[in-house]
Formats: C-alpha cells, sequence, structure tokens
C-alpha cells in the first residue's frame, strides 16, 4: 500500500508586520491557530505526516505546540530553514538578515520529504476542499519522475477584502484543458464592483472577473522537484541584483519550470473561501470565517480534544 502523501508547512516566518509569532495565533473558538486547521483538514483528507518548515526563533514553540496538540494524530517532523543553507561555496551576503523566500523555506525540507507532499503557508486559510483535491491528485495522479505536479486555484473573489484594500495576488493563465500555462504575480489588486482591479507594468488600469483563478501557494510535488529547484535556487543567486533584498519565490520558479518545459502543473478545483494573516487586524476576519464554519458543523469547536 503506497504512503500517505506529506505536508510542508512554511512556518518559518518572522511575522514583522504582524508583530510577533502569527504561526500560532488562536483565531479558532476553541483557541485553534490556522495552521491547526489546515493539518486537521489533511487528516481527513489522508494525508499521513507534517513536516514544519521552521526557523531557530520559531522552532521551540511550534514543536511543543505539536506535540501537544496534534502530534498524537499523526508524526510530524521538523526543518529549519537557515539563512547560511546555501550551495557549496556561497555565503551569506554581508548584511543580509532577510530570508530568502518561499521556495528557500520549502528547500529546507528536502531532506525531509520522500514522497508526494502539499506544500502550503503556516498562515493561509485553505479549507477542507482544497486539501481534499490536493490529497487525490497526490494519491491518484502524481508521477514518479515528477513531471507532473498540482496547484489548487481560488476565485479571486474569494480572496479579496470586502472592504477595497489593495493586496497582492498570483492571477493563474490557464489552457482550456485545465493545465498552468504562467503564474502573474500583481503587487496591488483591489476589489472594485464586479471585479478586481490593478495597474499592469505598462501603467494601464486593468479590470479581471472575480471568477479569475488565483494561486494562494498550495502546490502539489514530487520529491524530484527538490534537485530541480535547488538548481533553480543556485541561477537565482548568480542573477540577483539586490543581495540584501531579493527572495527566490516558489511561485516564480513553478513558472521558469513550465516555461522550459520541465514541468507541467495541473490546476485543481475544489476551493472555497480563503482568508490570511499578514496585518493584525486580519486575526478578527479569520477568527469570524471560523466561528461560522464551526456554528456550520464543518469544525467541532476542539479540533483535538
Amino acid at each position: 500500500m503506497p504512503q500517505r502523501p506529506q505536508l510542508v508547512i512554511l512556518a518559518a516566518g518572522r511575522g514583522s508586520r504582524f508583530g510577533g509569532l502569527k504561526q500560532l495565533e488562536p483565531v479558532g473558538p476553541g483557541g485553534g491557530a490556522i495552521l491547526e486547521y489546515t493539518v486537521y483538514d489533511a487528516v481527513r483528507a489522508g494525508f499521513g505526516e507534517v513536516v514544519l518548515v521552521v526557523s531557530d526563533a520559531s522552532a521551540g514553540p511550534l514543536r511543543e505546540a505539536a506535540d501537544r496538540r496534534f502530534g498524537r494524530h499523526l508524526p510530524v517532523r521538523l526543518a529549519r530553514q537557515r539563512l547560511d543553507d546555501l550551495p557549496a561555496g556561497r555565503t551569506v551576503p554581508a548584511g543580509r538578515n532577510k530570508p530568502w523566500g518561499t521556495g528557500h523555506a520549502m528547500l529546507a525540507a528536502r531532506l525531509e520529504v520522500d514522497r508526494p507532499f502539499a506544500v502550503v503557508n503556516a498562515d493561509d486559510f485553505y479549507g477542507a476542499g482544497a486539501l481534499q483535491a490536493m490529497g487525490r491528485f497526490l494519491r491518484d495522479e502524481a508521477r514518479p519522475d515528477g513531471a507532473v505536479h498540482a496547484m489548487v486555484a481560488y476565485a479571486l473573489g474569494e480572496t479579496l477584502p470586502d472592504d477595497g484594500r489593495s493586496v497582492s495576488r498570483a492571477l493563474c493563465r490557464r489552457a482550456d484543458d485545465g493545465w498552468l500555462e504562467r503564474i502573474e504575480e500583481v503587487p496591488a489588486i483591489a476589489r472594485e464592483g464586479d471585479g478586481g482591479r490593478y495597474e499592469d507594468a505598462g501603467g494601464r488600469q486593468v479590470t479581471v472577473g472575480l471568477d479569475e483563478p488565483v494561486s494562494m501557494n498550495i502546490f502539489g510535488f514530487t520529491p524530484r522537484i527538490m534537485a530541480r529547484l535547488w538548481h533553480s535556487f543556485e541561477d537565482f543567486l548568480d542573477r540577483m541584483s539586490d543581495p540584501m533584498a531579493e527572495e527566490f519565490y516558489l511561485s516564480n520558479e513553478v513558472n521558469g519550470l513550465i516555461a522550459l518545459g520541465q514541468a507541467r502543473v495541473r490546476v485543481l478545483g475544489g476551493a472555497g473561501r480563503w482568508c490570511g494573516i499578514t496585518n493584525p487586524g486580519d486575526q478578527a476576519v479569520v477568527a469570524a470565517m471560523l466561528d461560522r464554519l464551526t456554528a456550520e458543523g464543518l469544525y467541532p469547536g476542539e479540533l483535538w480534544p
């Protein structure tokens, strides 16, 4: 019987805009953090193990929380994201203390993944439908050669704030047959009427429908992606123009693999409403959603009684 897929949770963020360790911020009616809801949904979707990507600062609190809350339901491994985890012969640029980004965070788990896996952010609520869709893909469609990957897409309108604030989003351009063609990073898009409005690179105002698919950084891979991503990270280090600030984004590297013909990415449906915590004010929005979903019977009041 094949092993159940792994769930890699990127939980090494410093929470500078939030002002604390938002990975463990209580938001559910029983005090659960967002990542606990993701783990709860993953258990129900058939995932068999969690890999938490942590920093030196978050490792202790996350290990303790995992052991106390969900560690008895499935195994939990820790992988540390370190600034000096670089290809041979490379050193951290003098003065840099900013993490290398989501692509590098996933690479931190390269020694811990040993089967098809999903990767998610610790501070995003993805919902049961997204984990179910990804679990089915990883069990039924992921190929040993690592040439076929997956991404769960959300409708843009399910991810935009209702108050008209601008947020960054990754618009997905997909072919008619459901394969991803490219991801377009939009640094500032806001809800306006029955669409989303943003300014493109040429300064033109663009409006897209609220049903436009977007990526919220939930991907499915096999372990072979790690060698390709490590090679891409070497290229990134060679070409970066601002060694103090540039980041190695996972979505950009997925784009690159598609452009080179080295990967195909299936766009999966099944996602519902998304929400996440970036700023302190987001906590109330997430808490209200989880209260509603709990009242509807989709989650218990206590996730791990």
